[in-house]
């Protein structure tokens, strides 16, 4: 039965929460926390950074006009409430479903969400430039970004604080501290101070005194503004923010209206040219007291029992790539000590938790700073250590640069264990990993491998140890693997080689990665049909086995690439060996199976790839359109 609600079912966009009186504002935020905790336990979701940011969601839109003033969240795990607020209420139980509300902003599903953010610390950066905009075309419109303690982390941040500083372009950046001790305690007499250095007085008087000291000597009008300055952050700790140029004000409670409403307003209504930074303590899954109590606050939640707080996470006995390489890397991390273990701010989602219970002086999370943990990799590596970049695919994008030019053209031995390769589910486009093939595979002696089962990645991992002259990659799948028996540590492969899972004519099918289960179904639904192909796992796309390419392309009539990624990866790289080599010169027939040209919006991983006619029964349909197979069919009886 839905719940019905005194506030929040008469508030459908910001205009109707502006008709409720100031004084009803937390009953709001009340019913507000309620339903996003209904909803979420139905769906799943980021529930804990969204019930930390209730109050200010309801502040914000309160005070300011949205959608003309322009409201930017980083990352977007906290924006459920806005959503809420904004038009989508009704539609909030589709969140991060298939056709459903996607989990972070998005630009194309709402006018209130003017820049699209699924990955961190974007947003300071992007409202700055829309602040700029609006100052080209003499537009009187507010920028507002709030950014978490964690994604100001990365050097991005820092970087847009840095030119917004330089700029005087006037913007608020709202600082959502819930996790770093970045500021003291919240108390009343801080809270006091925030509101009085926000308001219209202590502006007016702050320029009256630089108008002041203006007249006197450098040396006296130096010594007054590092007093004020000195006072100012004496009692708030704003030095870092005004060194970068921002006019800082707090720490405030963020949970309390009666603060946010009037500093939000006199931040709004200042004359202070130059970008103003508001800093708010939070509590991550506020209001929920299973969310409070957790680790890890109900971050990324299943679907859950609002009682009890119990999640309906499904069991499988079948260990998860994820502990594969964990478990492995440790067995390999008892024998060898150089082994070393790098994350970025995702000690749980790679499995290096695990990895630094054993060993917490050689594993090392570096916070949201992917560009950081590549080169700090590849420092580590030229001492004779052997790093791991246990990195998301889709991660691991932002560090391009560092791993072409710190890692890959002083060919230093650096592994990257990529994570979250291919399609991930209710996440979206923004968290795929289908171009990590392609933008690796290009570079110069780089070795790029990608295991068909938990048991093949257990092999890379091997291999990978005794790769000491290049870097090297193996890439693998969320969730778990197949139920393969896992080989001892000490099994590895040839570098390059490739291994011929089954033998037909015909047609040779080169599987790269987690879809040979896929195949293997669409083969023995062709045989049948009367039809045997020949199936090889490549595990290499760099090396390519050109030695077996070779002979496969003067035997068989076909040959077909399959892979979860996007084009110019390993089919890529097949289809150009056999070019160059003059192989489709005779009458050879190929085609490639890869990720298409778009991006996949959320949905079950199944539904992902049936979207992207990765599934069996594509890749059978694909087969038998190659080879014409109701001739063929035809001849064999």
């Amino acid at each position: 039965m839905k719940t019905k609600y005194e506030f929040l079912d008469k508030i459908n966009f910001p205009s109707d929460l502006k008709k409720i009186h100031e004084s009803k504002l937390q009953k709001v935020a009340d019913e507000l926390r309620e339903e996003m905790i209904n909803a979420v336990s139905v769906t799943g979701g980021h529930l804990g950074a969204s019930l930390g940011v209730v109050e200010l969601s309801v502040a914000i839109h309160y005070i300011f006009n949205t959608p003309s003033d322009k409201l930017i969240w980083d990352v977007g795990h906290q924006t459920y409430p806005h959503k809420i607020l904004t038009g989508r209420k009704d539609r909030i139980r589709t969140i991060r479903q298939g056709k459903g509300l996607s989990g972070f902003t998005k630009r194309s599903e709402s006018e209130y969400d003017p820049f699209g953010a699924a990955h961190s610390s974007t947003s300071i950066s992007s409202a700055l430039g829309i602040a700029v905009a609006n100052k080209l075309s003499n537009k009187s419109d507010n920028v507002i970004a709030v950014i978490g303690d964690g994604a100001m982390s990365a050097g991005m941040a820092y970087e847009a604080m840095n030119n917004a500083g330089e700029s005087k372009t006037k913007m608020i950046v709202i600082l959502n501290d819930n996790d770093m001790s970045i500021a003291r305690p919240v108390g009343a007499m801080s809270t006091y101070l925030a509101k009085i250095f926000s308001g219209k007085i202590y502006f007016s008087l702050r320029e009256t005194i630089k108008l002041i000291t203006s007249a006197f000597s450098k040396r006296f009008s130096a010594k007054a503004g590092k007093a004020e300055d000195l006072l100012r952050s004496a009692v708030t700790g704003g030095t870092l923010f005004s060194s970068l140029g921002f006019y800082y004000i707090g720490p405030i409670d963020g949970h309390d209206l009666n603060s946010l409403i009037p500093i939000l307003k006199n931040a709004r209504d200042t004359k202070h040219e130059g970008p103003i930074l508001i800093h708010i303590k939070t509590k991550k899954g506020k209001g929920y007291s299973f969310a409070e109590k957790a680790k890890d606050h109900f971050h990324g939640v299943s679907k859950f029992d609002v009682k009890t707080g119990q999640q309906f996470k499904s069991r499988s006995k079948i260990p998860s790539y994820t502990k594969v390489f964990s478990d492995t890397l440790i067995q390999h991390a008892k024998k060898d000590s150089k082994i070393v273990a790098i994350t970025a701010a995702m000690p749980d989602g790679t499995g290096l938790d695990s990895f630094r219970k054993e060993f917490p002086e050689r594993t090392f999370d570096v916070g949201i700073a992917e560009q950081h943990a590549v080169t700090f990799a590849a420092g580590l590596a030229t001492e004779n250590y052997k790093p791991y970049a246990t990195i998301y695919s889709t991660f691991l994008q932002r560090a391009y640069d560092q791993v072409v030019h710190d890692v890959a053209i002083q060919s230093l031995p650096v592994r990257f264990a990529i994570d979250r390769a291919g399609l991930v589910g209710a996440d979206g486009a923004t968290h795929a990993g289908s171009f990590d093939v392609t933008y690796l595979s290009t570079l110069p002696n780089f070795v790029v491998m990608a295991p068909s089962d938990e048991a093949e990645l257990v092999k890379m991992i091997n291999t990978s140890t005794e790769i000491n002259d290049r870097p090297s990659a193996f890439r693998y799948p969320r969730g778990t693997g197949v139920g393969s028996v896992l080989p001892s540590i000490n099994e590895k492969l040839e570098i390059g080689k490739s291994q011929i899972i089954q033998e037909g004519k015909k047609l040779a099918l080169l599987n790269f990665g987690a879809r040979l289960n896929e195949t293997l179904k669409a083969s023995d639904s062709l045989r049948k049909k009367g039809l045997n192909i020949t199936i090889v796992d490549a595990r290499f796309a760099k090396p390519l086995d050109e030695n077996l390419i070779w002979q496969l392309a003067t035997t068989h009539e076909a040959i077909m690439t399959i892979e979860e990624g996007s084009i110019g990866g390993f089919g890529s790289h097949v289809i150009d060996f056999l070019l160059k080599k003059g192989l489709m010169d005779t009458n050879l027939k190929f085609r490639s199976m890869n990720l298409p040209d778009i991006f996949i919006d959320q949905d079950t991983p199944d539904n992902m790839y049936k979207i992207a006619n990765l599934d069996a029964g594509s890749i059978e349909e694909k087969i038998l359109d190659l080879l014409n197979s109701n001739i063929i069919l035809q001849k064999q009886k």
